[in-house]
């Protein structure tokens, strides 16, 4: 019989040889996911050995992973900002730097008594989401182009308690058709990736990741200024545009920004002491 340990050890040798990054934690997560759980709890359990099934199920995740297909999406769901996710091939898989942009957002409104706010691009839900669950007096409209995207982020919001306190609205924001004009704050997570750097992009992004969440097939910028133009007149007087950027894009965005009339225009850095985010107040 092979044991958890033995089992761990020999997947991880495997992913490693295959391309895999960070082949040991993958291979205990997509063991934990088998056995239903923490991956802290294999070390517990280190000389217990696995039956066939287990065995065989492990396997056929192990394979999938060597194509590159993202851990998130085998497993099926990812951590945000201290909230689990349902992940898939529909939405882009949350990432810890975007933890910066709703971290940033709740500390500068938690003693707000009401806030309404616009999330545009809402993917997973993961940003609206964790707003409407970490900012008790918040209403969010979240759009999105795509209805698979939404049918995700509408069982996020189940999941989290938060449905009544959220409103997906399927839209295509470059069809200029979005016209409410009251918002406290308008956020974004857009595709900011440029099309000659999504040739470039990791297997598990480029070929899993859904590329209009990733790309604007243009500079990578399309997005910001189409979205600062229109928060003119979607925010209400002194309301707050947020964006994520990609890493060298502060100083574009941020003329971008100023050029469309925002002020006061702020940048946070993530944890490697990257230009994040960046915000601006409608005056």
């Amino acid at each position: 019989m092979i044991t958890v340990l033995e089992s761990i050890n020999r997947s991880s040798d495997f992913l490693k040889n295959k391309g895999i990054e960070s082949p040991r934690i993958n291979a205990e997560l997509l063991l934990a996911h088998i056995l239903n759980c923490k991956r802290l709890n294999l070390y517990l359990e280190f000389d217990r050995p696995l039956t066939e099934e287990e065995l065989e199920k492990y396997r056929s995740l192990l394979k999938r992973r060597i194509t590159f297909e993202p851990l998130q999406y085998i497993i099926g769901k990812v951590e945000f900002y201290g909230i689990d996710f349902i992940v898939n091939s529909s939405v882009l898989i949350p990432r810890q730097e975007t933890e910066i942009l709703v971290e940033t957002i709740i500390e500068q409104y938690k003693s707000n008594d009401s806030l309404k706010i616009l999330d545009i691009g809402t993917g997973s839900g993961n940003i609206a989401v964790s707003l409407a669950k970490n900012l008790d007096k918040s209403f969010v409209m979240a759009l999105d182009v795509s209805e698979e995207a939404l049918k995700t982020a509408k069982e996020n919001a189940l999941l989290n308690s938060v449905s009544d306190k959220i409103d997906f609205i399927k839209n295509d924001f470059l069809s200029g058709d979005f016209n409410n004009c009251d918002f406290d704050i308008v956020v974004s997570n857009p595709p900011y990736v440029s099309i000659n750097e999504f040739e470039t992009l990791r297997p598990e992004l480029k070929t899993y990741e859904p590329k209009i969440a990733l790309t604007d097939n243009n500079s990578g910028l399309s997005f910001y200024k189409l979205i600062s133009e229109r928060s003119v007149y979607l925010l209400k007087q002194g309301g707050n545009l947020f964006f994520e950027v990609g890493i060298g894009q502060y100083s574009k965005v941020s003329e971008i920004m100023s050029h469309n009339g925002f002020q006061d225009i702020r940048v946070m850095k993530d944890y490697q002491n990257i230009e994040r985010v960046i915000s601006g107040v409608k005056r």
